[in-house]
């Protein structure tokens, strides 16, 4: 029996389903390998890996010190004017690092979220997990209580607390898609709260280092942020990437995923933890840009018409969102750099009203 609680939320995260032309099934004799190719799917990814690697070496160009694309590429290489290897390798390369992978991991860690729970509204900013992370970040800046941990360690210590309230408190002989929404809003709240707190409990340089860091700011990254969220990246993205087919089979509801021999709860909590490391390692690293995780797993669903937010089209399409937004708020007011996270809330919020508007009409908007 489909449980109740998590009804609505099926028909809230499935779009019309694929057609048959969106699929070919393909047979291997050596090795011995079959599966099914997505050729809509496959066309997708390319085109967003294209389109993110044009806007990253855009992104690069622009600056108070102008540089042809061609001279960027051409620097990336380590050829060229030494001036301009200077300026683009150790000045703008890791700013725009830290945006692509903080803008991947972002949109992967949303795509695990929404898939295990089938409900598009469950990515980590609204569950309390950047929330978490950022109250403990702005407590070790504030309160002096890192302890010689950097911004990424408490990232993740503050994430991965998080999630295990939530878990713990959504836990009824299992937990629920729907109860996980209810209380990951509520600890959000409450992790919002004391954020605020400590901000207005902090000194004038205090409180404005961690404003900054909160709204997701993007400005004076070195490579210093970008080795640790690199280092994530390269364990969790092949990890999230091999759930995708259990996480397939929790879209099915429990009962049929448990009687097709998906261990449910185990499942379960191997997608938090790696969407928690994500979600963690990237908001340490940028900020909490408010609304990627949220959107760009609908935006790259739709783009490739499957029932699921695809993994890889998401990280895919949440870097591209980085990116785009970071050159907007480097370039839309003369003179001034903008925090990257303004623009994607700007950007993001309606697509936030419409994923609620939509979840009325399908009937389980409350």
């Amino acid at each position: 029996m489909t449980n109740p609680e998590s009804a609505g939320d099926a028909a809230v995260l499935a779009p019309a389903p694929p057609s048959p032309r969106d699929r070919r099934t393909y047979r291997l004799t050596v090795p011995p390998v079959s599966g099914i190719l997505r050729p809509r799917l496959v066309t997708v990814a390319a085109l967003l890996a294209v389109g993110t690697l044009l806007l990253f070496c855009w992104s690069l160009t622009i600056g108070d010190y102008p540089i042809a694309f061609t001279d960027v590429v051409r620097a990336l290489t380590g050829s060229g004017d030494p001036g301009t290897v200077l300026v683009v390798q150790e000045l703008r390369l890791p700013r725009s690092l830290v945006g692509l992978l903080a803008g991947i991991a972002f949109g992967v860690s949303g795509g695990l979220f929404q898939t295990m729970t089938r409900n598009p509204l469950a990515s980590p900013d609204m569950i309390g997990l950047t929330q978490g992370a950022g109250t403990f970040v702005v407590a070790g800046i504030v309160l002096g209580w890192d302890g010689g941990l950097g911004t990424q360690t408490l990232g993740l210590l503050g994430a991965l607390t998080t999630a295990l309230v939530v878990y713990a408190l959504a836990w009824r002989r299992g937990t629920t898609g729907y109860r996980i929404i209810l209380v990951g809003i509520g600890v959000a709240w409450i992790c919002t709260s004391a954020t605020d707190y400590l901000v207005a409990r902090g000194g004038r340089f205090q409180a404005q280092a961690a404003l900054g860091w909160l709204v997701g700011n993007l400005n004076g990254r070195t490579w210093s942020d970008v080795g640790p969220l690199a280092i994530a990246l390269a364990v969790l993205l092949p990890t999230a990437l091999l759930l995708g087919r259990l996480l397939r089979t929790l879209q099915l509801g429990d009962d049929v995923a448990i009687g097709l021999g998906t261990r449910v709860q185990p499942v379960r909590l191997a997608v938090l933890l790696s969407g928690v490391g994500l979600i963690a390692f990237a908001t340490a690293a940028a900020g909490p840009v408010a609304f990627v995780a949220l959107a760009a797993p609908q935006i790259a669903q739709r783009l490739a018409r499957t029932a699921w937010p695809p993994t890889l089209a998401s990280g895919l399409t949440g870097a591209l969102m980085v990116l785009g937004s970071d050159l907007i708020a480097r370039t839309v007011i003369s003179g001034t750099e903008l925090p990257v996270g303004i623009v994607t809330g700007v950007l993001g919020a309606p697509v936030l009203l419409w994923l609620l508007v939509r979840a009325n009409r399908a009937g389980s908007g409350g």
